[in-house]
């Protein structure tokens, strides 16, 4: 079933990683997993690291691991999207992400309890375990 297409921007610091039409946003918000289609209502959200999902058609899906970050439904129906790194599944390694999630670990460990330090670990701990599992698969 063919569904009523919207634009949807993704920009990181480095730029923009996708401009196209799509049917469906499905994400993380730090409040939880979402959805997005066609006429949704104005919304502001914090994102939390996930696979972002950009549904162009049910069998077109494009896919990205994002990092922490921000997502607009504009008035106009229009999303935008910014976070602060997003790859695709494939340019992720997942030996590369066990040794980021180590060291993440690590410094959490090791970080006076409540310090901003340990804020900092944590959430990279949450960002290479999400990018982990999406480069598994999982």
């Amino acid at each position: 079933m063919a569904r009523t297409k919207f634009p949807v921007e993704v920009l990181t610091p480095e730029g923009e990683v996708f401009n196209d039409e799509v049917e469906m946003v499905a994400t993380r918000t730090v409040g939880g997993a979402i959805g997005i289609l066609a006429h949704h209502q104005p919304l502001l959200a914090m994102l939390d690291p996930a696979e972002l999902r950009l549904y162009r058609s049910e069998s077109d899906v494009v896919r990205f691991a994002q990092g922490e970050g921000y997502l607009q439904v504009g008035s106009d129906g229009g999303v935008l999207i910014l976070v602060e790194e997003a790859h695709r599944p494939e340019e992720l390694s997942s030996a590369e992400l066990s040794e980021r999630l180590r060291a993440a670990e690590t410094a959490y460990a090791n970080a006076a309890a409540g310090s901003e330090e340990q804020r900092l670990a944590a959430r990279d701990r949450r960002r290479w375990e999400a990018f982990h599992r999406i480069a598994t698969g999982g």
